[in-house]
């Protein structure tokens, strides 16, 4: 892969924290925002299993798992905040990029920093509530910034809007974004 391929994927960092805007201040939903729907109880599901129990999370999950990352998000006593792309935002990366999803999945080290930029793990989850504007740490240890607006912004200053806010997990809580943002 080209170092112009790194800096472009680089540019669309996975956004994971500017939730600071609850549903009710988001803009007006069209049909092509709508959230995803679920199809079981989310609460006695940890943030991989409701991944995995949505479809438009299908492009997701099957990353997390080429990452090899399904196991540690599954982690029980952990309190992630995961900011999670549908499969239109996935598909719009790869667009952005020229990189078939095949091409990102075989690079595990950027897809695993990918995917990093895309989960909080602190002492507790963040819900939309708890989110306040400015830097979010990562685990994937870059920054993610807060917009006054509650909008995700990556090191590049692409943005990423929160359609949907505290679907809460068994470790955790998931966020729905409408764009992969990249950490640098």
């Amino acid at each position: 892969m080209k170092i112009t391929k790194i800096a472009a994927i680089g540019a669309l960092a996975i956004s994971i924290a500017g939730l600071s805007a609850c549903n009710n201040m988001m803009p007006q939903k069209d049909a092509a925002m709508k959230a995803p729907m679920h199809s079981q109880s989310m609460a006695k599901m940890n943030v991989v299993q409701l991944a995995q129990s949505n479809p438009d999370f299908s492009v997701l999950v099957e990353a997390v798992q080429a990452a090899g990352l399904a196991g540690a998000l599954s982690n029980p006593s952990a309190h992630y905040t995961v900011f999670a792309p549908t499969n239109a935002a996935f598909m719009q990366v790869l667009q952005e990029t020229g990189m078939t999803k095949a091409q990102l999945f075989a690079n595990k080290p950027l897809l695993t920093k990918i995917l990093g930029y895309h989960v909080i793990s602190g002492d507790m989850a963040m819900y939309a509530k708890d989110v306040k504007p400015g830097n979010v740490m990562t685990l994937s240890k870059d920054t993610l910034v807060v917009t006054p607006q509650g909008k995700l912004m990556d090191e590049s200053g692409r943005t990423a809007n929160i359609l949907k806010t505290d679907m809460a997990a068994t470790n955790g809580v998931v966020h729905v974004i409408d764009r992969v943002l990249l950490p640098k």
